[in-house]
C-alpha cells in the first residue's frame, strides 16, 4: 500500500515539474505542512495546459429522432416507473447480459446522465448480491476517479420491485474504445492515464476495497483525457490483513503466470 502511494506522490510531483514556473510562484506562499496527507485524500488534477484533447467514437445504437417514437421507447424503458417524467431518454449506449444503459437528460437541472437499467434483479440471488455489493461500495466510494452514483429510482412500490434504474453521472466512452480510436497518443496522455488510475486504486486500496476486474472496458473515458474506474460488481472488501484467495484478480487471462 505504501508503495503504491509512493508512485502517486512521484506522478503528483512529476506533473507539478511540468508546469514549474507558476507552480513554483503559488507554493512559495503556501506552508510545508502539506506533505502529511491521509490515503483517502482526494486531490485535485493537476494543470495539464497543452494535452491534446483524444479522439473519442460515437455512441452506437441511436435512438429515433420522430418525438413519438422517442416518447414510446422511454416508456418502454422505464415501464411503470414514477420517477421516468424526470429523465428524457437520449440514445441507447449499451446492452448487455444485465440490461439497457441509456444516455438520457435530467429534465430539473439540465444534466446529461447515464441511466443503467437492470432486468429482473431477484431472479438470480447472484446477479442480485452483486449488484447490491457494486450500488453500496459506489455510494460509499467518493473520489474524482470513480463513477458517481447520482440517484437510484424507486419502484412505486414492493410488489412491483422488478427492475432497477441506477443513474450514473455521464461519460462520452471507455478506454478500451480510446485506446483503438487514437494511434498517436503521446507519452504525455499515457501517463495522465495512469496518473489517473493509480491515484484511484491508491484511494480504492486506501479503503480496503479491491476491485478485481480491472481492464480497459471498465475505465470510462471523456475527450478531456479524464478516466473514472467504473464496474465494481466483482469487488470485495477486505476486513482484516489476511491473504485470501477470494482478492485474486477473477478474469482468468488477467492473472499471473504462477497463480494460473
Amino acid at each position: 500500500m505504501g508503495g503504491g502511494g509512493a508512485i502517486v506522490d512521484g506522478f503528483r510531483r512529476w506533473f507539478h515539474r511540468r508546469n514549474g514556473s507558476n507552480a513554483n510562484s503559488n507554493q512559495s506562499s503556501a506552508g510545508e505542512g502539506e506533505e502529511d496527507s491521509s490515503d483517502l485524500e482526494v486531490i485535485e488534477d493537476p494543470d495539464l495546459i497543452g494535452l491534446r484533447a483524444i479522439h473519442v467514437p460515437k455512441r452506437k445504437m441511436p435512438l429515433p429522432v420522430e418525438s413519438h417514437r422517442k416518447n414510446s421507447v422511454e416508456m418502454e424503458f422505464f415501464t411503470e416507473y414514477g420517477e421516468a417524467s424526470q429523465y428524457q431518454i437520449q440514445e441507447v449506449i449499451g446492452k448487455g447480459s444485465y440490461g439497457v444503459v441509456a444516455a438520457a437528460v435530467d429534465t430539473r437541472t439540465g444534466e446529461r446522465v447515464a441511466i443503467k437499467k437492470i432486468n429482473d434483479v431477484f431472479e438470480h440471488v447472484s446477479d442480485a448480491t452483486r449488484i447490491l455489493r457494486e450500488i453500496k461500495l459506489l455510494r460509499l466510494l467518493r473520489h474524482p476517479d470513480i463513477v458517481e452514483i447520482k440517484h437510484i429510482m424507486l419502484p412505486p412500490s414492493r410488489r412491483e420491485f422488478q427492475d432497477i434504474y441506477v443513474v450514473f453521472e455521464l461519460m462520452e466512452s471507455d478506454l478500451h474504445q480510446v485506446i483503438k480510436a487514437n494511434d498517436d497518443l503521446t507519452p504525455e496522455h499515457h501517463q495522465f492515464f495512469l496518473y489517473q488510475l493509480l491515484r484511484a486504486l491508491k484511494y480504492i486500496h486506501g479503503a480496503n476495497v479491491f476491485h478485481r476486474d480491472l481492464k480497459p472496458k471498465n475505465i470510462l473515458a471523456n475527450s478531456d483525457c479524464k478516466l473514472k474506474i467504473c464496474d465494481f460488481g466483482l469487488a470485495r472488501a477486505s476486513f482484516n490483513d489476511a491473504p485470501s484467495a477470494i482478492f485474486w484478480t477473477v478474469r482468468f487471462e488477467m492473472r499471473k503466470p504462477e497463480d494460473t
